[in-house]
């Protein structure tokens, strides 16, 4: 399948460099010219969790109008920017292409299926960690499953084809029946630790060294399976927060999440997508959600003081 990878941040240059080394006709498309040219001068550079490096050859561009049309669109750009960078890919698209977005967050189907149709989407999770180190040169510091799926839970071929063209690369991708249930399960991971960390400035693998912050996390955890339960999507609390531990165990040394990353760089964050959806959530359904409404308070609060 000819792919495209919108967003060449740290997911899309991680997931776009299995796919470059398994021989699938891959392009990165990104507004960042730095990154680009970064790409084009030097390769994509991927750094392992022991600081092993690899260089990848991979095509990559500034500009859709140039990439001809391809058969799977994958999504990895911020939330905040969806709409624009939708409509900036819509020359990507032919009447057969499929858009697959593996964003943080809820809603970003939503938003992609007012500009392409739902007809296009297939919506998904991934458990990979990665950081940007600079242009065109990415740390991959954790591995985890990836879930895939149609918006209506219905088993599709095309969502098995999409499943088996990232699971030949060599990385862990199933097609699920169940992808809001693993949506939600990725939901309440980054709820817990995304904000945590921010505002502790701990790193992802130092969030558990305290008891204090164990209790946190497990109150905020509470609330999403509350929420998650008012929608009928079953969240299992003990489950998801040995799920939650487990991987966070496992993490490198060092690793900082998404939203840590964007607080450094004084970036806007995705709080409105993670522990805002939350909320939002909980108003509708009448699930009381302090913890969580006070990490969007508290890092919009953060986000406020960027130049």
């Amino acid at each position: 399948m000819r792919t495209a990878i919108l967003g060449a941040g740290a997911m899309g240059s991680v997931i776009g460099s299995f796919l470059a080394e398994a021989g699938v006709e891959v392009v990165l498309v990104d507004i960042s010219k730095p990154i680009v040219d970064a790409i084009h001068s030097n390769g994509l550079v991927i750094v392992n969790r022991e600081g092993n490096e690899r260089l990848v050859q991979i095509a990559a561009t500034t500009d859709p109008n140039t990439v001809g049309i391809v058969d799977l669109l994958i999504v990895f750009v911020k939330c905040y920017h969806t709409e624009t960078a939708m409509r900036s890919a819509l020359p990507l698209l032919g009447p057969g292409s499929i858009v697959l977005s593996l964003q943080n967050g809820w809603g970003n189907a939503a938003r992609i299926s007012r500009i392409v149709g739902p007809e296009r989407v297939l919506l998904g999770v991934s458990y990979h960690s990665a950081t940007v180190l600079g242009p065109g040169r990415v740390r991959h510091s954790g591995e985890g499953p990836t879930y895939l799926g149609e918006l209506d839970g219905q088993a599709s071929e095309r969502a098995k084809k999409v499943a088996n063209l990232l699971s030949a690369t060599g990385l862990d991708v199933q097609a699920s029946t169940e992808v809001l249930k693993e949506i939600w399960s990725k939901l309440a991971l980054n709820a817990v630790t995304l904000p945590t960390s921010v505002l502790a400035r701990l790193t992802a693998d130092r969030l558990l060294d305290s008891a204090e912050m164990r209790i946190t996390m497990r109150d905020l955890l509470q609330e999403v399976v509350a929420v998650a339960e008012a929608q009928k999507i079953n969240l299992d609390f003990d489950k998801r927060w040995a799920a939650i531990t487990n991987l966070l165990q496992r993490l490198a040394p060092g690793t900082k999440g998404s939203m840590f990353q964007d607080v450094e760089h004084q970036r806007r964050t995705e709080i409105d997508v993670i522990n805002g959806a939350i909320v939002e959530a909980g108003d509708q359904y009448a699930v009381s959600t302090p913890y969580n409404r006070a990490m969007v308070n508290l890092v919009k609060a953060l986000e406020s003081s960027f130049q």
